[in-house]
């Protein structure tokens, strides 16, 4: 099996392969870092790695080979090392398939730790509470990822330790209550699982590295290529990186941003930012993320940066970006930048606007839009009263895909399908919206949550998707048992009708009257851009 990786590095050269050869992810890191932007140093191992490794074990030597140089590599950077007790370096290690498969293929963080490399991130942080808080990360990734356990136990000892402490976020526990939480996790892993939790650093990074590789063949994973016309065969690459740490307090903090509002296709900053969190905080879905406007009121210096890199990072790849970035103590740092998903409608506003800002010309943006049916895009708004009355909505919540939709309630995704097959597609609404639930956001008219923010991977799937989303509904209570649901004061129940409404966020029950848009504008730049195409041939 041939050893290759790939470093990323400022001054590194990139590979001819592209992101076939090394995947999206990687692809854009070495892009960025080529261009001068802040990215953590990294390697990766290339998707031929997916295919040759199928079905083998994870202690396949040739990939400990290939790791071990690789870390060697970062361990050469960033004088540290991988293990050290007083000086230790810790990795992420992430996916990247050659397309952009947001939330379908898994992330291990804080890799390298244990009881003793633990205490020597305090030696070198002088931060207690980070290097507790990266612990219990790495436990509960891990086994969620490598072991295939499920969340719930684990999610079960973070609500005890938020109850017993008496607070609402985990961003709020001490490092001792952090200390208590990371060792109960690691007596939770070994109660499931039978075994304890590997103390030694490298086999921790084979096994997550085998982990996301088998990623690739996941069940959701499946279900959105064969959504979206991908290839099967191509498989994922590995990126292990430098861990940066948003969690590391004051003004750190972990954000995904989009250049481009996905939903709209307005020029502007659009993004979901945690402080003192880590990226998945924000993906994942299980939290909301509020800190977008205080990030902006309180660091207005990195607002005006993060415009500048998102102005950068579309000159650099020609397209509306998907950007994933940590602050640690003030420091900016780019983890990803991939093309944006976006709904239809921002679609063909993002393509003229690049044409007229002259990124990418007419041919170019034409061919963007070659698999769109440009004639049927539309966007509904609720239709005003001829009595001038304001509706009555239940409960209000943030937008993350525009237009109204409505239909029977479903509370979870095999209902959501059962309903499509019924002709009445339904409002699919969920606690989260994981990217496990595909198949009934791909059947659903439109999708309700009660957590989550605008960027997590549940709603960019479902923008790619074109479904109306609503998010982060805080008067939204889900009861499985009954089948019901509390939005707002009103109790409905699974099957009953209801109405979101993906332009001003309100949530209404029964069926509302709409209107429809056309994108007339661009529509018509679009018109002149073939015409002259024709008249110049």
């Amino acid at each position: 099996m041939p050893l290759s990786l790939y470093p990323i590095l400022a001054g590194t050269a990139l590979p001819k392969g592209g992101a076939g050869e090394v995947g999206g992810k990687a692809w854009g890191l070495m892009r960025m870092a080529a261009a001068g932007l802040p990215v953590p140093p990294a390697f990766v191992l290339p998707t031929s790695w997916c295919r040759l490794l199928h079905g083998k074990r994870a202690e396949d030597s040739a990939l400990r080979e290939a790791l071990a140089r690789g870390i060697a590599t970062l361990e050469h950077t960033s004088g540290l090392g991988f293990g050290s007790a007083r000086r230790p370096l810790l990795v992420s290690v992430r996916s990247g398939a050659a397309q952009s498969m947001p939330g379908m293929l898994e992330t291990v963080l804080d890799v390298g730790l244990n009881e003793e490399t633990v205490e020597g991130l305090i030696r070198l942080t002088g931060n207690p509470r980070l290097a507790w808080d990266s612990y219990r990360r790495l436990v509960q990734g891990y086994a969620e990822v490598v072991e295939a356990l499920p969340a719930g136990p684990f999610e079960e000892l973070v609500a005890q330790a938020l109850a017993g402490a008496e607070l609402e976020a985990e961003r709020d526990l001490d490092y001792a209550a952090l200390r208590r939480l990371t060792r109960a996790m690691l007596g939770r892993f070994q109660e499931i699982s039978g075994r304890p939790f590997p103390h030694n650093p490298f086999e921790q990074l084979v096994c997550a590295a085998a982990a996301v590789f088998r990623s690739w063949d996941a069940p959701k994973a499946a279900s959105y290529r064969r959504l979206n016309g991908m290839d099967d065969r191509s498989g994922t690459a590995v990126t292990v990186q430098n861990m940066v740490f948003g969690n590391a307090g004051g003004d750190s903090g972990a954000g995904v941003g989009f250049t481009r509002n996905p939903a709209t296709g307005d020029h502007e900053l659009y993004l979901d930012f945690q402080f003192n969190g880590q990226g998945e905080d924000v993906v994942a879905g299980r939290r909301n993320t509020r800190d977008d406007q205080r990030l902006r009121s309180r660091l207005p210096q990195l607002w005006n940066e993060l415009e500048n890199i998102g102005n950068a990072l579309e000159a650099l790849f020609r397209d509306a970006q998907d950007f994933e970035f940590t602050l640690q103590g003030g420091l900016l740092y780019l983890l990803q930048a991939r093309s944006a998903k976006r709904t239809p409608w921002a679609a063909l506003r993002i393509a003229v606007d690049l044409v007229e800002s002259r990124l990418i010309n007419p041919s170019a943006a034409l061919a963007r839009l070659a698999g769109m049916d440009i004639s049927t895009v539309t966007r509904t708004r609720i239709a005003p009263s001829s009595d001038g009355a304001h509706l009555q909505s239940l409960a209000r919540a943030q937008v993350a895909g525009i237009g109204v939709a409505s239909g029977p309630i479903a509370l979870d995704s095999a209902f959501a399908q059962q309903m499509y097959t019924a002709g009445a597609p339904a409002i699919l609404v969920r606690h989260e919206t994981m990217t496990a639930d595909i198949e009934g956001m791909a059947s659903a008219a439109g999708i309700l949550t009660a957590t989550g923010g605008r960027t997590s991977h549940a709603a960019v799937v479902a923008r790619q998707l074109g479904k109306v989303c609503l998010v982060a509904c805080g008067e939204l209570e889900i009861d499985l048992a009954r089948h019901s649901c509390r939005i707002g004061k009103q109790t409905v129940h699974e099957g009953d009708v209801v109405s979101i409404d993906g332009n001003q966020g309100g949530i209404y029950l029964g069926r509302v009257e709409v209107i429809t848009e056309h994108p007339e504008r661009e529509l018509a730049a679009i018109q002149a851009w073939r015409q002259a195409i024709k008249t110049a041939s």
